[in-house]
């Protein structure tokens, strides 16, 4: 589990093919330098298993065929950057909201707007059917980052990111065309889907267990 609040860039160098998956390795000195292989660590939002430590400061991921599907992580080279969060421990402090790293999809940015000291940014989702469950003001992970909902669409939504998510992640680099990897919020996706079940609550074609 974690929160959504970016720790630090991830450098990656080095993707290695395999079949239909590939092997990251991603360098970050100050922030993976004591991770332990089996543990968890957020790229780019999704949430990955330290398989290797090639090198001191680098961790090396395996990512599944169904990664590359659902994510923009398949895109990346030597030389990209990644937003980076290892899991939450308990006792720690919750500053986004609750991020399973189990990405729903990906989304394309469709306008950069400057307001002030912040970017309105306009998305638009590859998977429309994703839209019922962002909300004004609800909660939707965009590559790793928790990020509030400023304006629902029916095919996507807008945010408003401030200097220090512009500054300390990689969406401040984000321009039309760039695709960002989606987490709708896990409690919109309970109750939306709950409430689209039959009279008792269950989903449609379920039958209780006797």
């Amino acid at each position: 589990m974690f929160s959504g609040i970016v720790e630090a860039l991830g450098t990656v160098v080095g993707v290695e093919a395999r079949g239909e998956g590939a092997r990251l390795i991603v360098e970050a000195a100050g922030l993976l330098a004591d991770v332990s292989d089996g543990e968890s660590v957020a790229v780019n939002g999704a949430c990955l298993t330290v398989a290797g430590r090639p090198a001191p400061g680098q961790v090396t991921f395996d990512l599944m065929p169904e990664t590359i599907r659902r994510s923009n992580l398949g895109l990346l080279g030597s030389g990209s950057q990644v937003n980076l969060e290892r899991s939450l421990r308990y006792g720690d402090r919750v500053g986004g909201h609750f991020v399973q790293g189990h990405l729903d999809g990906v989304a394309e940015v469709v306008a950069v707007v400057p307001e002030d000291e912040a970017r309105l940014v306009r998305f638009r989702l590859l998977d429309p059917r994703l839209a019922r469950y962002i909300v004004e003001k609800g909660f939707v992970t965009v590559d790793g980052v928790s990020l509030t909902v400023v304006e629902p669409a029916p095919d996507g939504f807008t945010v408003s990111l401030v200097r220090t998510t512009l500054e300390r992640t990689t969406l401040g680099r984000a321009a039309s065309g760039t695709i960002v990897n989606i987490e709708v919020d896990l409690v919109a996706r309970y109750l939306v889907d709950r409430g689209q079940g039959g009279a008792d609550g269950r989903a449609p074609g379920l039958e209780p267990v006797r």
